[in-house]
């Protein structure tokens, strides 16, 4: 099976050692998104969620993609207690996001991102028509 490796850059720039980005027939995997290199860097979880999710839409619809085509995502976060109060905000913004047609999700707690002032990361696969 051919595997197509793009990295986004005008979108959600990768690192020098992998891929944004990687197509396995109808899959799309995409490496975790953060806000980093934005001026949401820093700033509270809800806005680092909304730069993270809007990366991660415009990706797959540079794939040629639709929200509705995300199947599971991988949510890491550095503080669990905060993710827990901002519930409302959030359903909101997964609402706003993927309009009823919600992934699978996996909610992880850790210690830290790549950078200070990332404190969430999404993960994604989709599944291309």
């Amino acid at each position: 099976m051919e595997k197509i490796r793009h990295n986004h850059p005008d979108i959600a720039p990768s690192g020098t050692s992998y891929s944004r980005t990687v197509r396995a027939g109808n899959l799309l995997f995409i490496a975790g998104c953060t806000a980093r290199g934005t001026s949401s860097q820093g700033k509270d979880l809800m806005t680092q969620l909304r730069v993270t999710l809007d990366r991660i839409m415009r990706i797959v619809a540079a794939e040629g993609g639709t929200p509705g085509d995300i199947v599971k995502i991988t949510t890491y976060v550095t503080s669990i207690e905060e993710w827990r109060d901002n519930t409302a905000a959030q359903d909101y913004l997964f609402a706003e996001f993927f309009k009823g047609a919600y992934p699978a999700n996996t909610l992880v707690e850790i210690g830290a991102l790549a950078e200070p002032g990332l404190d969430v990361e999404i993960e994604a696969i989709a599944e291309l028509g």
